[in-house]
């Protein structure tokens, strides 16, 4: 059973808590929280998980700004738009990060599970079990957090989300959390960031190509992944990992 610390070849190092990590940085938000975590309370056990969306490039740019060799995980589920792909490579160079770690399902696991490439329609959950979120499990091994780019106002699902919580033993940081559409958009253009290529054509959450469609004008941006299903989130932010 997890009993709060991590093993290293020295000695056990003890994860923060919840309750510490509210009272000590729970006043910040944004670059400002994501240098107290990289730097201080997980220095060297902590990664970012990006999907390199639509509403990413704020994120990763914060994270440059803080430590631009903080680990940046990239899950290619096999199944991404060649958009997605080309604008992460678009924001690596553009940001200067330097450790950005792209992972994906293991060619055994698809060809045992998924071998016609047609899981995501028979069971879209086993689909991003197996190509998100077992490699993700393996991806963060020896860490002892991760970043998040959720925020609440993105779907109702999210609205309650907290800047800090845990999963599995590891937390997990949001230091986007509270922002709203206005102050991203914002950031957007104080940046002068790029934006996703497949933003403009109504895509606003942009996962894999099989199960994500246009938004229709003011509907919930999440709205376009899984249409007509009662699946929200593609699980890697509910199962243990």
């Amino acid at each position: 059973m997890y009993d709060g610390t991590l093993q290293t070849a020295d000695a056990p190092l003890t994860v923060p808590t919840v309750a510490d990590l509210t009272e000590r940085y729970g006043h910040l938000d944004g670059v400002g929280l994501l240098s107290a975590v990289i730097g201080e309370a997980f220095p060297g056990r902590i990664a970012l998980v990006s999907s390199f969306g639509t509403e990413s490039a704020v994120l990763l740019a914060l994270a440059a700004e803080a430590d631009p060799s903080v680990p940046v995980v990239f899950i290619n589920t096999g199944k991404l738009f060649g958009e997605t792909l080309r604008y992460r490579d678009q924001l690596v160079t553009r940001l200067g990060l330097t450790d950005v770690r792209t992972i994906g399902p293991a060619a055994v696991d698809v060809a045992e599970a998924d071998g016609d490439g047609m899981l995501w329609q028979r069971a879209p959950d086993a689909c991003c079990h197996l190509r998100k979120t077992v490699p993700l499990r393996t991806a963060m091994e020896g860490f002892g957090a991760w970043i998040t780019g959720r925020k609440r106002f993105q779907a109702s699902t999210r609205a309650a989300l907290p800047l800090f919580e845990t999963q599995d033993g590891k937390v997990k940081v949001n230091p986007l959390a509270t922002w709203d559409r206005a102050r991203l958009d914002a950031e957007f253009e104080r940046r002068d960031l790029p934006r996703h290529p497949l933003e403009e054509d109504g895509f606003l959450s942009i996962g894999c190509y099989t199960c994500t469609e246009r938004v229709a004008p003011g509907a919930d941006p999440r709205s376009g992944r899984w249409a007509g299903l009662a699946k929200t989130e593609c699980g890697i932010h509910s199962y243990d990992i």
